[in-house]
């Protein structure tokens, strides 16, 4: 079978997109992912810091008591307002952020790190 230069280029290229989309998607290693209910039992504890990554129209309209709002666009600049001695709960509308957030974070050598799966969407 004979395949010629376009389709062998296609065919990388699809490749490639299937490989960044999931890289985005799939849970980044070394973070630890909960449910908002494991999430209700997690709250208060002194030992971990609460983070809400949506903006800040987004977290004054709803948010949960104890959880520090640092938009996505300026987590990298204000990362430095997190302790990396403590575990850092990460939430937004819907995990997409958060998630981002999250690999964001243990770039920038944050140990303990947990995404809250579904958000504030899946927050009752």
């Amino acid at each position: 079978m004979n395949l010629d230069t376009n389709t062998i280029i296609n065919f990388l290229l699809i490749i490639f997109i299937v490989l960044v989309f999931l890289q985005r998607i799939l849970p980044t290693k070394g973070v630890r992912n909960i449910s908002t209910a494991e999430l209700k039992n997690e709250l208060g504890q002194k030992d971990k810091q609460y983070l809400d990554v949506r903006t800040q129209a987004e977290y004054r309209s709803h948010h949960i008591r104890g959880f520090q709002n640092i938009p996505l666009h300026h987590l990298k600049q204000r990362a430095h307002e997190l302790s990396k001695d403590k575990e850092v709960i990460v939430i937004c509308q819907g995990g997409m952020r958060s998630n981002k957030a999250s690999k964001l974070l243990k770039k920038l050598g944050f140990k303990l790190v947990t995404n809250v799966k579904g958000g504030m969407n899946a927050w009752r």
